[in-house]
């Protein structure tokens, strides 16, 4: 007896049914689309720069530079030791991210959501919140920083943006992190920088260019 696509023989004899089989197929194409999204190509398109002297992040698209944002990195200083608060210097890249449509405000912890919610501003909290994008370097003098779990995240004591306030991450305001995470993927270059914002990206900020946030 000849096979079929959607009716085949088991190993009885008995004829299988066509939803068996139609379910078979999605199943192998939803394995194929999630192989597919494993391997999308690193975001070559955009650009992190971040001034740790001025407290600010830059977003640049295909070297245009987009938006500034005020942020706020380690309150301990500069470097990458082991064990060290400190925010990393030099070239690193988006390895991770975490918190696909998690509510402003959401609580994680070991990068997993809690629960929770954070109100911006509440008194004596002090979380990560609302997204992280977790940080690689790629330099001798930040190789630690994956391991430090160096994120860009959302904070709650929002009042503190625009001042060294962290333990080493670099926290954002949960409104901007969220606009941020949209545009930004994995695999996107990462510079943090002890220098002004115009001399580490020259030419592309120049005055009343753009409205800080």
């Amino acid at each position: 007896m000849r096979n079929h696509d959607c009716l085949k023989h088991g190993r009885d004899g008995a004829l299988r049914s066509p939803r068996r089989h139609i379910a078979a197929r999605c199943a192998c194409l939803l394995l194929l689309a999630l192989f597919i999204a494993s391997c999308a190509a690193p975001d070559t398109r955009h650009q992190i720069v971040i001034s740790t002297r001025e407290q600010k992040l830059a977003v640049l698209d295909r070297g245009n530079l987009m938006a500034i944002y005020p942020v706020s990195t380690s309150k301990f200083g500069l470097g990458d030791w082991r064990g060290s608060r400190f925010t990393p210097l030099g070239q690193l890249q988006i390895a991770k991210k975490i918190g696909d449509n998690a509510p402003s405000g959401a609580v994680f912890k070991d990068r997993r959501r809690t629960g929770e919610i954070v109100l911006a501003n509440s008194p004596g909290r002090d979380p990560i919140v609302t997204r992280i994008f977790w940080l690689r370097g790629l330099e001798a003098q930040n190789a630690n920083a994956f391991a430090r779990d160096i994120y860009i995240h959302g904070t709650p004591e929002e009042w503190k943006i625009g001042l060294p306030a962290s333990y080493g991450c670099i926290r954002m305001r949960s409104s901007d992190i969220i606009q941020l995470y949209d545009i930004i993927g994995v695999g996107a270059a990462v510079t943090i920088a002890d220098a002004p914002l115009a001399s580490t990206i020259p030419g592309s900020i120049s005055p009343g260019t753009l409205v800080l946030r």
